[in-house]
């Protein structure tokens, strides 16, 4: 005997013919767009392509960038520029990019931007000198701009690479001085150096680093992160120097300490330092010519660990 169907059942018939029964409507909504698509060339074998974020009804996860209609990468959302490497000398390219979302709709093409890689220097040996006079301003909680004095090289400069901390984050031309960089956080201290770069791949010595502190968000308290970080090479030792957070007079009790963005120790005072600053020396015992990159973070009164300091490079003696 066959049962007539429930008024449940009558309902998710219904409910078929927008979606699965006790699913979610599919998401048909593609990202809007990317915008703002430029390419550099940052040397005879390499492109930067940067562009502005896509939007989307729900969340744009991703990023593909096409070189006439072939993808060459890939990119999750937080990241609106990339090197594009290995590629020929003296020869035009055009790039596109797509947005897509968490349900694979992809985004129209942008724009074209055409781009030509110059001749290479294969004898070319000499490095551009160190960029000058890096400054920084804040442009908000998630955006900088950078400018720097020119580089000199026995070519030419092709482009200006900046580093936050030890990671190449975006390229300009080697015509251009200054530089915006976004899709930062608010309430962080970041560190900012300059290098330029010539058409054999010549990198110049980093430039003098910068810090900026973006402001915190709103209803978001100060920045609990040391300042005033110093780093001095001596033989076998490295001595460090710096200022605790502000914790309303509470202790701050240990410091972790990292090197090569990797946690090294944990510095703990038998007895407090008495005075504003605190100070660390660590024994190393690499060879002379090793460079390390320090910064620390100090355990605030509730146990939780706090903001990180500055970056130091430093290079073993």
């Amino acid at each position: 005997m066959q049962r007539p169907p429930t008024l449940a059942a009558l309902t998710c018939a219904a409910a078929l013919l927008l979606t699965a029964c006790g699913g979610e409507e599919k998401d048909t909504t593609s990202p809007s767009t990317p915008s703002g698509v430029s390419a550099q060339a940052g040397s005879a074998t390499s492109v930067h392509v940067m562009w502005q974020h896509a939007t989307d009804d729900t969340a744009v996860t991703g990023y593909e960038v096409f070189q006439k209609g072939t993808k060459v990468k890939s990119l999750p959302a937080t990241k609106q520029m990339v090197d594009i490497d290995r590629l020929a000398p003296k020869t035009a390219y055009s790039f596109t990019v797509r947005a897509r979302d968490a349900a694979g709709n992809l985004s129209k093409a942008s724009a074209a931007t055409a781009v030509t890689t110059p001749a290479p220097t294969p004898e070319d040996k000499e490095a551009p000198t160190r960029p000058a006079t890096l400054k920084g301003k804040v442009d908000g909680g998630r955006a900088v701009t950078l400018s720097w004095g020119k580089s000199a090289d026995n070519n030419q400069v092709t482009s200006y690479d900046i580093y936050q901390e030890d990671t190449r984050i975006h390229s300009v031309s080697g015509t251009e001085t200054t530089a915006q960089v976004t899709g930062l956080r608010p309430g962080t201290v970041y560190t900012f150096t300059v290098r330029a770069r010539d058409a054999a791949e010549n990198s110049s010595p980093d430039s003098a680093a910068v810090d900026l502190t973006t402001p915190a968000a709103p209803g978001k308290g100060p920045s609990t992160a040391p300042t005033g970080l110093r780093a001095t090479a001596r033989k076998g030792s490295i001595d460090l120097t710096w200022t605790p957070p502000d914790t309303g007079g509470e202790p701050v009790e240990a410091h972790e300490l990292y090197l090569n963005g990797k946690p090294a120790t944990t510095i703990v005072w038998g007895t407090m330092p008495t005075g504003p600053t605190a100070t660390y020396t660590m024994t190393v015992t690499d060879k002379p010519g090793t460079r390390y990159s320090i910064k620390l973070r100090a355990k605030l009164p509730d146990g939780k660990w706090g903001d990180f300091s500055a970056q130091r490079t430093v290079v073993v003696r």
